[in-house]
């Protein structure tokens, strides 16, 4: 599997792991609040927050000499 994939896919789980932890130990007992009194909402909002620290961002161009120095004598 190529190793973007696999950063992509450990955010992922990552994320859901910390939103069940968080509807787990903080969570809302009375079912007010929308998304942490439900797991299977928290989880997924977890698991998408941690997609979103792991997506790709758009690369930088390269530079007209690679970013080296050019010496002139």
């Amino acid at each position: 599997m190529n190793k973007r994939y696999m950063k992509m896919l450990s955010g992922l789980a990552i994320g859901a792991v910390l939103g069940f932890g968080y509807y787990y130990y903080i969570g809302c007992a009375s079912g007010t609040c929308a998304i942490t009194s439900n797991p299977y909402i928290s989880t997924a909002y977890g698991a998408m927050i941690g997609l979103v620290f792991v997506w790709p961002g758009k690369e930088k161009e390269a530079e007209g000499n690679n970013g080296e120095d050019i010496q002139t004598s």
